[in-house]
Parts: structure tokens; sequence; C-alpha cells
């Protein structure tokens, strides 16, 4: 039997069949969602055509016939008419406040050229004040069209973006987040020269000459963001809450017009995590978001002690997790390797962190009873991280259960480790969009064999009886749950229709599961979210396709008609 059966059949206990407590004063439902087809993710009943919902809970769930019977003379009824319904999207790794951010700076995830990049920054420049920082992200060099012309290691030089902004310092981030490429005047703000060394876990992209062409991968990053974030400090507190609230209210929309009403956070700073806080219990928070702690310094592991924080603002903000970094990213050559890149052979990738800082974030987390997330990409970093983990939690199964860390996004495994997943409990928190957007680069990174038996491997991980958690890493990629889940099940690209290594797909229901009640369990939130059941929280959403049964190509044309979140509709499409 596999892990994720054994998963759902231990829930099975905490389950009422048909109704149960909730906050509502009575158990006559607030609202009925009727002539509905539901996808339940409950294995009891995992299919219905109607829902009742008390207070903020499923109270019940069933036939229209059955369902009815139960309303009262205040009780609001929706005709769905048909239309599909399934336990609200839990994003499983996003960046909250980065997807925020992106909706406000500028977006090149579409872009495929240089020069198109170029272009929109010109434009955004004759709007900007002559010395504002002008910021952006999701441009990839492997996805270009129309040659850059002179380029290193793919990346072209910076000269472009002098000329469309002569007069701002400009910094736009990799579509991974694990690069940037800045211009003349945000080099010169951060100092760098030809004698600015590479720092630890980072490099300056270097012509021949040796003169940066304004590429900073890893940690060389951070001498950019140096002044960028000197800038930004200026700011009184006022202001920096000002626009931290409007990033949130962005973020917010953009998740619930795409039927999100959960999102698992990969990683906030304590600030970020008290303003959090403070507009949840002010109920200003209107999805439920999971946070993990950014990577603490050693000197900062003792805040640890305050959380994990649960359920705060009536189940709107749970703190119970840490997020560290122990490489990068595969297009970034970031990914900590094995053997060498086979398009980089004097490479091997970024160990970002020491290993030695990664145990004692795992000590740490274990001590204070919080989940490690780390974030491994590469196989050397993914086995180094099931070391650490099999040794902090002395190699027992059950612990890691009863642990339940992650590996946040476990995209190159040696086959060798794989059933190190299930025999250490370890949840492989993976995202299945990235398969198929980072497919036209995979071969040529780590040649046939290595792309073929280990990335992106989620069959091979179901059958060897792991976990997988869904997601999208926005705003790596556009938080949209359909791309993905198109991906998760086809591991075909919509442009040119490649194919990677088809063998490695989840079935429909699994990669609805992997975005709904497997990712709730990924939390420690199984009882509270993530199916149909009642009991949990009434968050639904409604679409105008059948995920379980349209043709895997219809998946991309669905659309969210409804979000509801505690049982209250929160979007409603026009």
């Amino acid at each position: 039997m596999k892990f994720t059966t054994l998963i759902v059949l231990s829930l099975l206990a905490a389950i009422t069949p048909i109704a149960c407590t909730t906050n509502s004063p009575s158990n006559i439902p607030d609202l009925l969602l009727l002539n509905g087809n539901f996808f339940t993710a409950d294995s009891l009943r995992p299919q219905a055509t109607a829902v009742a919902v008390a207070g903020d809970r499923i109270l019940a769930v069933g036939s229209d016939e059955e369902i009815k019977k139960l309303a009262g003379d205040k009780t609001e009824i929706i005709d769905l008419q048909g239309a599909f319904g399934m336990p609200g999207f839990i994003e499983g790794h996003g960046h909250f406040a980065g997807l925020g951010q992106s909706l406000l700076n500028l977006n090149l995830m579409t872009t495929r050229s240089w020069q198109e990049i170029a272009g929109l920054v010109a434009e955004k420049a004759e709007t900007t004040a002559p010395g504002e920082w002008i910021e952006g992200r999701g441009w990839h060099q492997e996805k270009w069209t129309v040659s850059p012309g002179s380029t290193v290691n793919g990346y072209p030089y910076h000269f472009a973006l002098d000329s469309a902004a002569p007069n701002n310092p400009v910094v736009l981030y990799h579509a991974s987040g694990h690069g940037l490429i800045a211009n003349t005047q945000a080099m010169q703000l951060a100092g760098i020269s030809r004698e600015t060394g590479d720092p630890i876990g980072g490099r300056i992209v270097r012509d021949a000459k040796g003169n940066a062409v304004g590429v900073f991968e890893e940690n060389a990053m951070n001498l950019i963001e140096k002044p960028l974030l000197d800038w930004k400090n200026r700011r009184t507190e006022a202001e920096k809450i000002a626009a931290f609230e409007k990033i949130v209210q962005l973020a917010s929309q953009e998740c619930l017009a795409k039927g999100i009403t959960s999102f698992q956070d990969a990683g906030s700073d304590f600030w970020e995590i008290g303003q959090y806080r403070r507009l949840a219990e002010a109920s200003q928070l209107p999805l439920r978001l999971w946070v993990m702690i950014s990577q603490p310094k050693s000197s900062e592991l003792s805040k640890l002690a305050a959380f994990p924080q649960i359920g705060l603002g009536n189940g709107h903000l749970t703190v119970r997790a840490v997020k560290a970094y122990l490489d990068g990213a595969l297009g970034s050559y970031g990914a900590w390797l094995l053997a060498p890149y086979a398009d980089k052979p004097d490479s091997y990738g970024q160990n970002v962190t020491p290993t030695d800082s990664i145990a004692a974030v795992a000590a740490a987390c274990k001590q204070y009873g919080l989940q490690c997330c780390v974030h491994a990409i590469g196989d050397r970093a993914n086995r180094e991280v099931l070391d650490i983990f099999e040794k902090t939690a002395d190699g027992k199964p059950t612990t890691g259960n009863q642990l339940r860390w992650r590996i946040e996004h476990s995209q190159h495994i040696d086959p060798q480790d794989i059933p190190r997943f299930r025999q250490l409990g370890v949840i492989a928190a993976m995202q299945g969009i990235h398969c198929t957007s980072d497919a036209p680069f995979v071969v040529k990174r780590l040649g046939t064999e290595r792309a073929r038996t280990g990335a992106y491997a989620w069959r091979s991980l179901l059958d060897a009886g792991a976990l997988i958690a869904n997601g999208t890493d926005a705003p790596v990629e556009d938080v949209n749950p359909l791309p993905c889940l198109y991906a998760t099940i086809t591991r075909l690209r919509t442009d040119s229709g490649l194919e990677f290594f088809p063998e490695q797909k989840m079935t429909r229901e699994e990669a609805l599961l992997s975005y709904t009640l497997w990712n709730a369990w990924a939390a420690f939130e199984e009882k509270e979210k993530g199916s149909l059941t009642p009991g949990k929280y009434a968050d639904v959403a409604i679409l105008n396709k059948d995920l379980l049964r349209c043709a895997p190509e219809e998946i991309l044309q669905a659309k969210v008609t409804k979000t509801i979140v505690g049982g209250k509709v929160l979007y409603n499409a026009k």
C-alpha cells in the first residue's frame, strides 16, 4: 500500500460522516452549494453534488436531495448549474510578498528576447524619476528566441540596460530568483570593480578580460541588493507598512481569482511575519497563509523559541516552519550536482550555505518543534539534506513522519536516494510547472541519463511511497494552478509540444490531491483543510471545466468562477 493511501486512511478516524460542531450557533446551514459536480478529495465520499456550510466550516456533503433537507429560512442557496467544485487550491510553495511585489514591478516571464526586455526597461524609465531603482523579474536566457548578441555562459552583457535607463539603477531578477542582471549605475552604487571578489556560494559572471557582464549568481546577488535595500530603507516605517499592505492586497486578489484559498509561503523574515500576524488578527488577510521563517542567522536561532504560532486570525495564519537554502537553481548553474554540468564541465554548481549551518538549523527546528524545509535542487544537494535529516531524526521513519520535514523543489535526485524520502518520512515539495518550464535546457545541463532517471521524478517518488506537495514557486512561475496541473499530468510544453520523459507523469487524481489534501498534510493541516469533509474549513473553488474528466488541453482553458474562503464568496467571476 502506498504511503499516500496510508495518509488518507489515517485521517478517517478524525472525519465525521455528515455533520460536526461548527462556528455557527446551530447546525442550520448558512450556505448551500447545490447542483454541482464535486471532487471532494475525501476517500469516504469522493464525489458529491452538494455541500452545506455553517459558519466557516463544512456542515455536510452529499446529494442535492440530502443537503436540501438541511436548509433553514435564512440559508443562502447557490445553484452551481453543474459546475465543477473542489477543495480550494493550496499553493504548496510560493513567495507571497514576492508575488505581490511582482505585480508592481516589471514582469518579464513572457519575454522572449533580451531586446524585448530592454524595451520594457526603456518604457519604465520614461515614468521613473532619475535615481529611482527599476526592478523586474522573470527573464530566462534559455527561453529567448532571438540571439542577445555577445554572451558569457549564455548571459547577455548589461549595455542594453545602460542605454534603456541611463538615469536609473536597474536590477532584473532571473526567473529562478537565483541570479540577476544589473546595469552600470547599479553596479557603481554597489562598488563593483574588476577587483571585487566572488563571495562564498556566489559568482560574478565575467568575460575573458575579467570585466563583470552584469550578471550576479546566488550569494553574489547580495552585492547588488545592498544598495537597493539601503534605498528602500530610507522610507519611514509607515511607508514600509503601507507598501507591504499593498503587495499583500495584490497577492491576495491574484490568488483568489485563481481558486487559491491557502498559500504556503516559502520564506518570510521576522518583520514580515509580524505584519502578517497584525493583518490576520485584524481580519485583513483574505486567504490562509502558512509561513516558513526565512533562514535565520546563527545569532537569531533563539528567536525560534517564539514559534510555532498556529491558527492565528481564525485560521488565517500559521508559522511553524523554517526555510533554509543549500544550493541554487539549475538554469543559473547553481544546482549542486554529484557530477559536473554536461554543458559546463568545470562546474558542480553552488553550495550556498555550509552543510553544518543547515544542520544547526535542523537541530533548532527539532528543539522548538518546527518543520525544517530546505531548498535543494541538485542531486548532491538533495543527498546532503537527506543525510542531515536522517542524522537529526535518528534515521527512524516514524520520527520523520512526525516531523514532516520537507525538501523544497527536490528537482534532481540520484535514483539511489529516491527510496530515502519514504524511509525518512521526508516530503518532496515539488513544482509541476518547473518540469515543463525547464524542459528545454535540463538535458543540456544534466545529460540524457541523469535527466531521464532523476529529473522531476514524480512517478518514481510516488511509487516509492513518498508524498509530493505541489505548487508554482510564484513569482518564479505564474501562481495559476491550472498550467501546473497540466504540466503534472502531461509533462508537455504548451508552445512546442516537447514531452519531458512522460513515464514520470502523475494521474489526474494524484495531481489534484497534490494541490489539496497532500499539501494540507505537508503543513500539518489535514484536519482543517484539503478536502471537502464535514468539520473542515469551507474553502472551495468552483470551475467551469471538470478537471478530472475533461480533455487535458481543456485544463488550460478552464476558468475559476467562484472562490469561497470560510464560507464566504471572496471571488466571483464576472
